[in-house]
């Protein structure tokens, strides 16, 4: 991104979880190409600094850091504030999935550490941001699920139970945060990133083909929805899950 073309900044700070690459990248470019200023976590310093780089050093920082980590979320608000005085968007993208197959061998403590990265950390990212500047100045927070979180979705299952899990503290926060603070989640299915490659790589063409839209989605496509969740153009909507599927629910009706 050329600093030369950024627009003026708008005053507003983002907080994106899982910002280095992927979605998370994407909402934090979609944030800054509007005059956003963002503070990007993940657990790789290296990949954080190049990303910074690429979004321009005066308009992002970084935190390095696991994010159920209670201290991590601590510190990633605290450097937030430090720079830039300030946190209206909170976006909790950070996630895992590291184990396919199905539920019925399911090692629990893998299940554990997904709902703990997925879910929990979400909830402590909230309460964080919350009390360091949403609760007394208002804000918006988006949840990234997915479309595993709202159907049944084989070899994931620990991942789409995390995501329902989601949804539902989309919901719960959405109530207990209003009318100051919006919270609203994306749910989208298969996206072109380094963390989906195992659902579609070396069969990209046939995994296309289900999708009525005609491809898979990009990291641009679910920064676009960041960026509308998080604007004045949203401001009557909370307790919602936007579903950015390509149409493919579409396929599971009758017929």
């Amino acid at each position: 991104m050329n600093a030369s073309e950024l627009p003026e900044p708008t005053g507003r700070v983002a907080l994106v979880t899982g910002g280095s690459r992927g979605i998370g990248y994407g909402i934090a470019e979609a944030l800054v190409a509007r005059g956003d200023r963002v503070c990007i976590t993940g657990r790789g310093e290296e990949a954080l600094k190049a990303a910074v780089e690429r979004l321009g050093p005066d308009r992002a920082v970084h935190v390095a850091g696991k994010a159920h980590d209670e201290a991590h979320q601590a510190t990633a608000v605290e450097r937030t504030m430090e720079a830039f005085g300030r946190v209206d968007y909170l976006v909790n993208n950070a996630g895992t999935n590291p184990v396919f197959g199905p539920m019925a061998d399911l090692d629990l403590n893998v299940a554990r550490k997904v709902y703990e990265t997925n879910v929990i950390s979400a909830l402590g990212f909230a309460q964080q941001t919350w009390r360091a500047w949403q609760k007394d100045n208002g804000g918006a927070i988006v949840n990234i699920a997915s479309v595993a979180g709202v159907a049944a979705s084989p070899f994931v299952g620990a991942y789409g139970m995390s995501k329902a899990a989601m949804i539902n503290l989309t919901l719960q926060l959405a109530h207990e945060f209003a009318p100051i603070v919006r919270v609203n989640a994306i749910a989208p299915a298969v996206v072109k990133t380094k963390f989906a490659e195992a659902l579609y790589e070396g069969r990209e063409a046939e995994v296309t083909a289900s999708y009525p839209l005609g491809r898979l989605g990009t990291p641009t496509d679910i920064g676009g929805a960041a960026a509308f969740l998080t604007s004045d153009q949203s401001d009557w909507i909370t307790g919602q899950t936007l579903v950015v599927d390509g149409g493919i629910f579409l396929n599971a009706g009758v017929g």
